[in-house]
């Protein structure tokens, strides 16, 4: 069975939002072990949809199409529908009955152009959606799936596993289930991982196995095909623990688990707080550990110190060691110390360096972690431009953190 995906709004035309719909849509029809053969990006306009969704219809089974099914009067994918599968506009009273009961439920007068939303390409199936106000479309037409999701992303994924695959799955007669285990990992890159896999890669098809590169982290993705998922997870179950083997102490977690839950959790057994002193990365590790739900019974803040002499009046470094070098394990160590006495934590992690463009050595960052069983640092020399270097060192600075915490240490 081929599905198509059609991406809708001008705005991802011009760059000025990321088209991720797409990119999730994608996997989770591969997931599935369905065909997709193209995928389109079309601007608000109501010819060239029309004419996306009809070139669509004549080369796959199922099209998706996400964003326009809003209130406003670019939201025009439910008229490409009808002009495309020649259907009138429908309209439903209980629909807008419920708009309007929801609106007086938040307290808020409800603007009329919200109804476009209770319209609807005659014969489709209008799907619920609790996390927004515009619901999503169904249509059969010609033999031909045709599904209209929010391009809100949280409330399009929900529309997707909710509705709209389960529908694909029964119309291409798929009766086996498929499951995948991710394997997370940090330390060596992508070409390197997949190295050290090689001969699983090749030899495995049931499970398959992709890697996938991520803001510094290399995920392994095992994928088997079953007729009930605990066969599937019979058929991962060796290879899933092959790869660990053999990637050792590189792997720190799986599945949905994040760096960020891990780091708190293992703060938590071990019973320490932590914080962080930061300059090059302006503060950006701090948002990362405090962006996750738990944080604030572990983490308890941040001094960012950009210039020399900040880091000497807050952090304590001394004069001595800032002429030495303010890029350096040195300076690292004793702002990572510092951070140890001014923040009353157990554990520190620092970051120094320079992220570039200009700078003696662009890309070099370096990293430390102080802790009360010890303190160590790590120079790392990151590519890219300085969005990119900030953000692995943040992802870096996270995993040495890790490494700390457990006491396994790199280069031990």
């Amino acid at each position: 069975m081929i599905v198509e995906v059609i991406a809708v709004g001008t705005e991802l035309l011009l760059g000025q939002i990321i088209n991720t719909n797409l990119a999730h849509i994608g996997s989770r029809i591969a997931d599935l072990g369905l065909d997709a053969h193209y995928q389109q990006t079309v601007g608000d306009n109501l010819d060239r949809m029309d004419t996306a969704i009809t070139t669509a219809l004549g080369r796959a089974d199922a099209v998706i199409i996400t964003g326009g099914i809003g209130p406003t009067q670019d939201d025009i994918t439910r008229e490409a529908i009808c002009a495309a599968t020649g259907r009138p506009m429908a309209f439903s009273d209980e629909y807008a009955r419920a708009l309007r009961e929801r609106y007086a439920t938040w307290g808020r007068e409800m603007p009329e152009s919200n109804l476009r939303q209770a319209e609807y390409p005659e014969g489709a199936e209008l799907l619920p959606n609790p996390k927004g106000t515009a619901p999503g479309l169904a249509l059969e037409h010609d033999g031909k799936l045709i599904f209209a999701l929010p391009g809100v992303p949280p409330e399009m994924y929900l529309l997707l596993d909710d509705y709209v695959l389960p529908r694909i799955k029964a119309k291409a007669g798929i009766d086996e289930v498929l499951v995948s285990r991710v394997i997370r990992t940090w330390g060596k890159g992508e070409s390197a991982v997949a190295e050290m896999l090689g001969d699983l890669y090749e030899a495995s098809t049931n499970p398959s196995m992709a890697f996938l590169a991520s803001n510094g982290e290399i995920k392994v993705r095992l994928t088997a095909k079953a007729p009930t998922a605990a066969e599937a997870e019979t058929l991962i179950a060796p290879v899933q623990a092959e790869v660990e083997d053999r990637l050792g102490s590189l792997v720190f977690g799986a599945d949905d688990d994040t760096i960020e839950t891990i780091l708190i959790d293992l703060a938590k057994e071990r019973g320490w707080t932590v914080g962080t002193a930061e300059s090059a990365t302006g503060g950006l590790l701090a948002g990362r550990l405090t962006a996750a739900p738990g944080s604030s019974e572990v983490f308890r803040g941040s001094i960012v110190a950009y210039a020399p002499d900040l880091k000497r009046d807050l952090l304590g470094v001394d004069d001595v060691t800032i002429a030495a070098g303010v890029v350096s394990e040195k300076t690292a160590l004793a702002m990572a110390q510092g951070a140890r006495e001014r923040l009353d934590v157990d554990v520190a992690v620092s970051v120094t360096g320079f992220a570039g463009p200009s700078g003696e050595t662009p890309g070099t960052m370096i990293v430390a972690v102080a802790t009360p069983e010890g303190a160590r640092a790590q120079t790392l020399r990151l590519p890219g431009d300085r969005e990119r270097v900030r953000t692995y060192t943040v992802t870096a600075g996270m995993h040495l953190l890790r490494l700390g915490l457990t006491g396994d240490w790199w280069g031990s």
